[in-house]
């Protein structure tokens, strides 16, 4: 009887866990801008590894991004200081982010290892 309750309760963490990791499809990875010039930009992403976090004490004027294929995903004119990128709409693989300041562009890396498990929307017609 024993054994029987020490499987149930088994399989119940198991499918448990299985729905927690789930939950968090997606991972990214990120190379950082190891030179001297790059450290005004703090570069990071947020725990969940989908949403970079950009701060600086400079203001960043523009963000853009190319991937493997070399076309741009992201393109973004900003004029802050801090900015949080969300990384839903990357497609998986490398891409290179380049972000300006002022006068000087910071490059790094992310990684989308694993894309959200979207649904993409049809156009569905009502009558």
């Amino acid at each position: 009887m024993r054994i029987y309750i020490f499987l149930i309760l088994l399989l119940i963490v198991f499918f448990n866990s299985h729905l927690a990791i789930s939950q968090s499809s997606y991972r990214a990875k990120i190379e950082k801008n190891t030179n001297l010039e790059a450290q005004t930009l703090l570069h990071e992403l947020n725990k969940t590894t989908d949403t970079l976090l950009l701060q600086s004490p400079t203001k960043i004027s523009h963000i853009y991004s190319i991937n493997t294929a070399y076309k741009r995903e992201i393109d973004r004119y900003i004029n802050t200081k801090n900015y949080m990128l969300p990384l839903q709409n990357l497609s998986k693989g490398k891409h290179v982010l380049v972000v300006s300041q002022s006068a000087k562009k910071i490059v790094f890396v992310i990684h989308i290892i694993d894309a959200f498990a979207t649904v993409e929307r049809s156009k569905l017609t009502y009558n």
